[in-house]
């Protein structure tokens, strides 16, 4: 069953964002994208650069320059990490660096971080970062090697934590949307004033 278009757009409305879990979360609240365009903008981080200012920065570069190119738009894009302090954790490409990661983020306590950067139609910037706070349980090499053999840590710039992480997950603390993707409580209160 489809979710109807609760929020009839009036003007269009662009996820610039490649990432499914991110559509989905907003199609599931009703709000349907009328077109879907990734940004390509350079990701590095800065020296020094603390998580935080980092995802917003990402996120509101993201909106930008899809905004250039889709003038009189609204635009919503999105950038996640996790934070171990102030040391940030973006998607990895092997199985090895999935490994690693795990191995850090087992047993503790650490922070998914999104940052969101909205263009209005006018042009007008909305940015904001919301962070939630996960525990994981110490995982044991079984657990690690059941996640690896998943699949899951591909193309994902945390975890997939809806997945079988989830049976590592000791408590979680703020927006679990945040966490698969998208703070979709923050997103979808600034998205009501704008398009409709």
């Amino acid at each position: 069953m489809t979710t109807p278009d609760l929020w009839r757009l009036k003007r269009p409305f662009i996820l610039a964002s490649a990432s499914p879990q991110r559509r989905i979360l907003l199609e599931k609240a009703g709000f349907f994208p009328t077109e879907i365009m990734s940004a390509d903008i350079d990701e590095s981080v800065h020296e020094k650069e603390l998580p935080a200012r980092y995802v917003k920065r990402i996120a509101c570069q993201k909106a930008q320059a899809v905004a250039a190119l889709r003038p009189g738009a609204c635009i919503v894009a999105a950038d996640t990490v996790i934070a171990v302090g102030s040391r940030i954790i973006r998607k990895v490409q092997t199985a090895e660096e999935a490994r690693e990661k795990l191995k850090l983020l087992s047993g503790r306590r650490h922070r998914v971080m999104t940052g969101i950067g909205i263009v209005k139609p006018d042009g007008k910037l909305i940015s904001k970062v919301v962070q939630t706070a996960v525990v994981l349980k110490k995982m044991d090499e079984a657990d690690i090697d059941a996640i690896i053999q998943s699949g899951e840590w591909k193309n994902v710039a945390g975890y997939q934590i809806e997945g079988v992480l989830s049976a590592c997950v000791r408590k979680v603390i703020g927006s679990y949307p945040n966490v698969v993707g998208l703070p979709i409580f923050e997103v979808a209160q600034i998205l009501k004033g704008i398009l409709r």
